[in-house]
């Protein structure tokens, strides 16, 4: 049977990455080189050959490396990507990382040594690893949806934001609030978000909020909705959702409690997903403009590959969506 990297790796007693990195060019140290090289020669492994045959040059591809494809975000800004890329004689290649770190260190390490001509990473969080993989590979990246000072990226104005729908709901004259959130390792949902809604709250006497973190799918945000709408201590009369997905899972928690939305209790959201428009009620969030993102993330990256200027941070707009979900107090 053919050796694999993973195979090198478990002989040699190194991280796939390291193999990845070493087979590409990168920097290892000398007693990690001639392990390597070591185990390469007695197994008699030959790389890709189709990496191979890309030595002498970089390809026409972009990878995309995506924490999730059944996103309605992601798959959003995919398309966008894909069709400027499309116009630009550039094809997409998009490496789906099931929202596990580790992978996305390997999936930059990977496309690196097939020749990727640069990289959009949709990150969730950056941590050192990222960073010094992003510096080892030697390829063009962009961040898309976090940011980093040493990195090129792409942020949508999550702190300004979450202030707008703090803002509204206080406006509505509601003064019991539950802010439904997610992990802050992600800063721009978890963090930029709540901040700017804070901020709102802040800003406005006589008004309180309790904090909770549920997870991005929504079923997680179904339990976590559950337990707030099932608490006998204390009800708010509206939930900001960090995003779309929770805002569905409370809507729907709240459904099987008989409970009504916008006469009981109100919900808001962010992100503008397609549905959030045709459900009843048609639910308040921030509408993104990710095809957009999408489409630009790709311009940047041609413009870094021919080594042409490209600002190190890009701020989006966003819209505000007031439909029907958001009930007024006053």
């Amino acid at each position: 049977m053919k050796n694999t990297i993973s195979d090198i790796a478990k002989i040699a007693g190194v991280a796939k990455s390291t193999v990845s990195r070493y087979l590409n060019g990168g920097s290892v140290s000398e007693a990690t080189r001639r392990k390597i090289e070591h185990v390469i020669k007695e197994t008699g492994y030959i790389p890709n050959s189709f990496a191979q045959s890309l030595k002498a040059k970089k390809t026409s591809m972009i990878g995309a490396v995506v924490p999730r494809l059944d996103s309605f975000a992601s798959s959003q800004t995919v398309t966008g990507m894909d069709e400027a890329l499309r116009e630009s004689g550039y094809q997409l290649l998009i490496i789906n990382t099931s929202q596990d770190l580790s992978r996305e260190i390997e999936a930059l390490y990977d496309l690196a040594r097939q020749k990727i001509s640069g990289i959009v990473l949709f990150a969730t969080q950056i941590t050192t690893s990222h960073l010094t993989a992003i510096e080892e590979i030697g390829i063009p990246v962009i961040l898309l949806g976090q940011q980093h000072q040493d990195v090129h990226s792409i942020i949508y104005d999550d702190f300004a934001a979450g202030y707008d729908i703090g803002r509204y709901i206080l406006a509505k004259g509601h003064r019991d609030i539950a802010y439904l959130g997610v992990t802050e390792k992600d800063v721009a949902v978890g963090v930029q978000r709540k901040l700017g809604f804070q901020q709102a709250l802040n800003e406005h006497g006589g008004a309180s909020a309790d904090f909770y973190e549920s997870g991005f799918r929504m079923s997680a945000a179904v339990e976590a909705a559950s337990d707030i709408l099932g608490s006998r201590d204390r009800q708010p009369s509206a939930i900001v959702c960090a995003t779309d997905n929770i805002a569905l899972g409370v809507m729907k928690a709240a459904h099987m409690r008989g409970i009504r939305i916008p006469e009981d209790i109100s919900v808001t959201g962010f992100g503008g997903y397609d549905v959030t428009e045709v459900i009843h009620p048609g639910l308040t969030t921030i509408k993104y403009g990710y095809a957009a993102a999408g489409r630009l993330a790709a311009r940047h990256i041609i413009k870094l590959v021919h080594e042409e200027h490209v600002d190190p941070l890009t701020v989006l707009s966003y819209e505000f969506m007031e439909r029907e979900s958001v009930d007024n107090r006053k």
